[in-house]
């Protein structure tokens, strides 16, 4: 099993786990706002899920049918994480106005807080180490799946501060009101995520940091090329796909234009791990002079 199916089969066991912390804490004081934080951790065990079924799917190799692999569905699943993010929102603002329309006293409120606190804290141990290892295995899947956590715990954290505050001033509507301000944070969070995988899925270059990593490897690797020209970058999921044209003088053999192609590539995969380069040679008259200067 590979370290990305790790974490994801750990996401949905810490999932189950604080689903049961929180909806403890909510039977224990009847809080609206503790109740829309456990409605929101049964969306982390069900993405969780989803995200181990697309980490699994998207590790397939290429085939006939899909011969630039699978990785895209790792991007299907951090969308309809997004989508369920704010199906889970749409349901705490019933929640919360409900509980607006009829506030009601809180039982138990501290006891209730610390059993949620020890869910947060859990959450928030988790989320540091889904978006750690999910950036270094460049997996959107899991990075998704952190921040949405990231977003459990700031969540979590207004919930407890709204029982606080209703516990103390007797304001029953504070804790439904909070529960909605929940709400929204989760919504801003949904959104956030389904934007962020879309343009994984309309296929948007690299970011210009690294698209500038790219130009410089080609430009000190190319060594005997006179330019390289139409450079494009696209990213799906773990994947990384680079493709240019590489002008060469009309004196070079085809087995020396191959060892150039060979050193870029070769140094293009030090500098973004498992990416798939293709490189076009074109003679000299095909040069446009604009693009990379081959150093």
């Amino acid at each position: 099993m590979s370290k990305a199916m790790k974490l994801g089969a750990g996401s949905i066991l810490v999932g189950v786990v604080v689903l049961g912390l929180k909806l403890v804490a909510w039977v224990m004081t009847g809080s609206v706002a503790l109740l829309s934080d456990a409605l929101e951790s049964t969306v982390n065990v069900a993405t969780a899920v989803a995200a181990l079924v697309a980490i699994h799917y998207a590790a397939r190799p290429a085939d006939a049918n899909h011969p630039y692999g699978h990785h895209k569905a790792e991007l299907f699943s951090a969308i309809l994480e997004g989508v369920m993010i704010i199906l889970a929102a749409l349901l705490i603002l019933k929640q919360s106005y409900e509980g607006l329309m009829a506030p009601r006293v809180l039982e138990a409120p501290i006891a209730g807080i610390l059993v949620n606190a020890a869910a947060s804290a859990l959450n928030g141990f988790w989320a540091y180490v889904l978006v750690g290892q999910g950036r270094r295995h460049r997996s959107p899947a899991l990075v998704a799946d952190g921040k949405h956590l990231w977003s459990d715990v700031i969540s979590s954290v207004v919930v407890a501060l709204g029982v606080l505050l209703a516990l103390e001033t007797g304001w029953a509507w504070a804790d439904p009101a909070l529960a909605g301000l929940v709400a929204l944070n989760i919504l801003w969070s949904g959104w956030k995520v389904m934007s962020q995988s879309l343009s994984g899925l309309l296929d948007e270059s690299l970011s210009d940091e690294v698209l500038t990593q790219v130009r410089q490897v080609i430009a000190l690797e190319a060594v005997g090329a006179v330019e390289a020209h139409d450079l494009r970058t696209r990213a799906a999921g773990p994947a990384t796909f680079i493709e240019f044209h590489l002008v060469v003088r009309g004196e070079v053999t085809v087995a020396e234009a191959h060892e150039m192609c060979d050193r870029v590539e070769a140094a293009l995969k030090r500098l973004i791990e498992g990416c798939v380069i293709t490189i076009h040679v074109e003679p000299e008259h095909k040069a446009k002079h604009a693009g990379i200067v081959v150093l």
